[in-house]
């Protein structure tokens, strides 16, 4: 072989294993950013080619697909569409999907491997192409009553079942219409989300889940009581100072009880009539002698600092580390860097309700095939357990206690046993409160946990607080559920 047959055929050789190489990366190794990328026309009109599946509540689509005249074939449609925005989600034409529509699209759009066969066999039978329906755990009672009791408030509303951490109604506001995202005029689709992201009440945030997270104010002092009692070193009659103000050590700062003066009358006060009435100083003096390790390793028992999947992806709620004594007391109450969701407390709740056993939540009950085989069903499962069977009774009694005769009384319902406990977070010197109510009822078999966040002060600045907005919420959902 002559020099320049050898020098072409090295050139050839190169070039055969650059394409090789460049093919290969291409089919494996980008396939699935590729696919994902916008700007990749062909793999989106294939993806809409093929009929969704629904998204269902008790049997009722809240998410479908019909057939459409241009060349997306498929429209996506949104039945009550910002009542279960927080649930379903959106699927756009040029981006990236949110919610259920995100976190199933696999199922919803019949990629799952599970649907290999499925799909095989409507396409040697002639068969349309078709996604999997998805039945979610949302109770359509429960959703409505807390879309309504929410009203125009900023804020979200949770309600989980106790026992198996099934999310039975899950609403945020100020809210969106995932119709008005799932059109398939771009130019349009573009502009209604650009103006729902310049849009200051955060209309795309989930706040039952995620979002700008709150700090939870007093309804965090259910973690710091469960701490103490676990401890084995303290009990509901366990007593502390009881002044009017506490000065944080090492510190000029001061803390005082929301009423202004002592935690009722006497130089000292149980930590049973602390919680009941709600009071900042005790839990202050109590979260000092706990320290910052024991309050954070009860609220991580409780789920805080994991990420749950619902199938969505939730934010962990977050409790400091490597606090000093001044800071450890203010997140005893609540406040300092402490941040919780809704769903969050909802589970504080709901393991005290469920002796002690905290749950995984979750949004999704079946996923069936078109021929209605069941692909997955999703079973309760534990989370672990939070505090024994004896401290959760306790905390029981102390819940109700407060709501027949303490700081959430305006969650009583006639005839129920209420257990919760209200919260009004403090955001800065002049910036208004976040107002929080969570728990469960009925009191003796629980059925229903929920949690409510209100943002802004519920609109009263700082004279809003929990028991005056937060708690009639829960009250009026709870009262609709317990009816149905």
């Amino acid at each position: 072989m002559n020099r320049e047959l050898k020098r072409v055929s090295i050139i050839a050789l190169l070039m055969f294993v650059t394409l090789l190489v460049s093919s290969t990366i291409i089919q494996y190794v980008q396939a699935s950013a590729l696919a994902a990328d916008p700007r990749n026309a062909r793999t989106l009109y294939e993806s809409y080619s093929v009929e969704r599946g629904p998204i269902l509540v008790a049997g009722t689509p809240i998410a479908f697909s019909q057939p459409s005249d241009d060349d997306y074939k498929f429209q996506r449609v949104y039945a009550n569409g910002p009542l279960y925005a927080p649930i379903t989600g959106f699927i756009p034409v040029n981006g990236e999907a949110t919610g259920l529509e995100r976190s199933l699209n696999d199922y919803l759009s019949g990629q799952s491997s599970s649907q290999f066969f499925d799909s095989l066999n409507r396409l040697i039978s002639g068969q349309d192409p078709m996604g999997a329906s998805v039945e979610v755990a949302i109770d359509a009672v429960a959703q409505q009553a807390a879309w309504d009791a929410l009203g125009g408030y900023t804020g979200a509303v949770i309600v989980t079942e106790p026992s198996t951490g099934r999310i039975l109604a899950m609403v945020t506001k100020p809210t969106f219409d995932p119709n008005s995202l799932a059109v398939h005029d771009t130019t349009q689709l573009q502009a209604t989300y650009d103006g729902l992201l310049a849009d200051p009440g955060d209309p795309l945030f989930n706040r039952a889940t995620g979002g700008d997270m709150n700090p939870p104010g007093s309804v965090f002092k259910l973690v710091v009581t469960a701490a103490a009692l676990e401890s084995g070193e303290y009990t509901p009659e366990s007593t502390f100072p009881n002044p009017a103000e506490f000065t944080l050590p090492g510190s000029t700062s001061v803390v005082r009880n929301s009423s202004g003066g002592t935690c009722g009358g006497g130089a000292t006060v149980t930590l049973a009539d602390a919680l009941r009435l709600s009071c900042n100083i005790p839990f202050a003096e109590l979260g000092i002698e706990l320290g910052d390790n024991a309050i954070r390793a009860q609220a991580e028992k409780f789920g805080f600092d994991s990420e749950f999947l619902i199938p969505t992806a939730t934010e962990p709620s977050t409790y400091p580390r490597g606090l000093d004594d001044a800071q450890t007391a203010l997140t005893a109450f609540g406040q300092g860097d402490v941040r919780a969701t809704p769903m969050q407390m909802a589970m504080v709740s709901a393991a005290i309700a469920n002796n002690g056993i905290v749950m995984n939540p979750n949004l999704v009950d079946q996923i069936t095939a078109p021929d209605f085989t069941p692909l997955q069903e999703f079973e309760p499962a534990e989370f672990g357990r939070a505090v024994s069977e004896q401290t959760a009774d306790t905390m029981v009694q102390m819940m109700v206690n407060g709501v027949e005769n303490g700081a959430a009384s305006n969650a009583r319902i006639d005839g129920v046993n209420v257990a919760g406990k209200t919260g009004t977070a403090e955001n800065g010197e002049n910036d208004p409160y976040t107002l929080w109510f969570t728990g469960f009822a009925p009191a003796d078999n629980p059925q229903y946990a929920i949690t409510v966040l209100v943002e802004d002060g519920g609109g009263l600045g700082q004279e809003g607080y929990g028991n005056l907005i937060a708690a009639p919420i829960a009250k009026q959902v709870l009262e609709a559920v317990l009816n149905k």
